[in-house]
């Protein structure tokens, strides 16, 4: 499956954005999506994931709230709102898909290309 990530900017602390991931060559909803994020010298870490029905739905820490993951099999898109960011969500943002319900990074399989969001003031 080819994902592709959108969305990204540079925001004010605060502010708001919506990530959109689009996939394609695949059954959409033969899997599980999540969202990842990534800085200079830090591990991929996951901050979202949603199930392939979207009935079960993980966060990271304190996103729940903060963060909201969503997904349209019919349209084959997956979104992060993100909303209150703070500087420390400055990342660049991946969206994955794989066939575990998980939120390692080891079990997904396929990844779009990243998405950069910036917050400062």
């Amino acid at each position: 499956v080819q994902l592709q990530a959108s969305g990204g900017g540079s925001v004010l602390p605060g502010g708001s954005l919506v990530l959109s991931c689009t996939a394609s060559g695949r059954t959409f909803s033969d899997y599980v999506l999540g969202w990842f994020r990534q800085t200079p010298g830090k591990e991929r870490e996951c901050v979202a994931a949603i199930s392939k029905t979207g009935e079960n739905i993980y966060y990271s820490d304190e996103k729940e709230g903060h963060f909201e993951i969503s997904r349209d099999n019919a349209e084959n898109t997956v979104l992060l709102r993100m909303n209150g960011l703070k500087p420390e969500d400055t990342a660049v943002y991946y969206c994955a898909a794989g066939t575990k319900w998980s939120f390692r990074t080891a079990d997904y399989d396929y990844w779009g290309q990243g998405t950069q969001v910036t917050v400062s003031s």
